[in-house]
């Protein structure tokens, strides 16, 4: 088994006849994902690209022993959504949706992880175990299988990094995209747990932002409990204080998140911070 999902995990997708939800259920399909059944109210009895049948709720999907689902509906339904999933008990929910209403995200994530199901997102590009399974929207032709783990709060860096690790003859093992949001599923934590355990991971990238302390308590964490090498990035760091850039979550305010504390959290345990994504190569020869 891979982190998460591997060649074999079954995939549903919520809100398949979406613009966002068709053209990347299909890249998942190019990139061998098993997506078993797309959910569009309404449209059941129809099929996807002419062979996923497409049905009205989660619960009609259910008949074709799902793994994972992907969301992909507009904000002020994730949360029925979600729960549609989470009362299916789902084991992996990915939420591709952006600006998801924040207690709607507090509510399902709190009530995943009550019934000991696991979100990623809201508002990131999802998960990808090169050659085995994607599940979200990163980019099909950027991957090498490899041994390097990848988990990121930016969706656009990841695949920058992603790119120069492949280009510089690294592979991945797993690539997991949390989310820019203030309120996620999983964190640097979560993640560290996993690339820990994972016999394929050798070696671990943390690509970070401004805003939070969510790279603080990983570099506390990492210093107590991680043996794999690590290294990291940290965007934003020429961000004014109050000024939220980009990612709801990556704001900064009276000194706290900052880049440079992030960076000094890093640096005192033993992780190597890059001054460029293309740098981040380098520091794990």
């Amino acid at each position: 088994m891979g982190v998460l999902v591997d060649r074999n995990t079954r995939v549903i997708v919520q809100g398949i006849t979406g613009h966002q939800g068709s053209f990347h259920a299909g890249q998942m399909m190019k990139f061998g994902t098993k997506v078993v059944a797309g959910i569009s109210p309404g449209k059941s009895g129809t099929k996807f690209q002419d062979t996923v049948p497409i049905v009205d709720s989660v619960a009609d999907a259910m008949s074709f022993s799902p793994d994972a689902t992907m969301i992909s509906v507009p904000a002020p339904f994730v949360k029925d959504a979600a729960f549609e999933a989470i009362d299916q008990r789902i084991k992996l929910i990915y939420i591709l949706t952006e600006h998801v209403p924040f207690h709607d995200s507090m509510d399902l994530i709190s009530e995943a992880r009550n019934r000991g199901l696991t979100v990623i997102g809201p508002n990131g590009p999802g998960i990808t175990v090169p050659f085995e399974c994607k599940i979200g929207i990163m980019p099909n032709q950027i991957f090498k299988e490899g041994d390097v783990a990848v988990a990121s709060r930016s969706g656009t860096l990841t695949y920058e990094i992603v790119e120069s690790l492949t280009r510089s003859g690294m592979g991945q093992s797993a690539v997991i995209g949390l989310g820019g949001d203030p309120v996620v599923g999983m964190n640097y934590i979560d993640v560290l747990k996993l690339f820990e355990a994972d016999p394929k991971t050798k070696k671990i990238v943390l690509v970070g932002e401004i805003g939070g302390n969510n790279e603080e308590l990983a570099a506390r964490y990492i210093k107590e409990h991680i043996k794999k090498k690590v290294v990291a990035y940290i965007t934003g760091r020429s961000a004014p204080p109050g000024k939220r850039m980009g990612h709801a979550g990556a704001i900064i305010e009276k000194g706290v998140g900052t880049a440079e504390s992030k960076i000094k959290a890093f640096n005192e345990a033993g992780v190597k911070v890059a001054d460029y994504p293309t740098d981040v190569p380098g520091l794990l020869k």
